[in-house]
């Protein structure tokens, strides 16, 4: 059974930073291309950033320059290092992952950033 549990979460003020984990369990963690997404209130979940296998990268347009995705394949752990947080960066953060087919997402962990 694939569970992915992330950490992190916080409030946090406008220009500060926080760093996210993601730990996998129940999946060849290697071989898996893992994201961060995130949803605000009243808002669809969008991309935050995405990690394949070979550590090629991808990054939605909001946090591009400011967060970094990376993979810790002995640990089977996916983090998210956030910079230069902004209050419309508040939202639910959520790992994700796809194995054959089927989505799989994390419980989230709240980011809420404000002064």
């Amino acid at each position: 059974q694939v569970q992915l549990v992330e950490s992190g979460g916080g409030l946090v003020q406008p220009g500060g930073s926080l760093r996210l984990s993601c730990a996998a369990s129940g999946i060849n963690f290697s071989i898996y291309t893992m994201g961060w997404y995130r949803q605000a209130p009243g808002k669809q979940r969008e991309l935050v950033a995405t990690i394949t296998s070979g550590h090629s990268t991808n990054y939605g347009d909001a946090v591009k320059g400011r967060f970094t995705i990376s993979r810790d394949n002995a640990k089977n752990t996916v983090y998210l290092q956030m910079n230069s947080l902004k209050p419309e960066d508040t939202a639910v953060y959520y790992c994700n992952t796809v194995r054959w087919g089927n989505n799989y997402w994390g419980q989230g962990t709240q980011i809420t950033v404000s002064s």
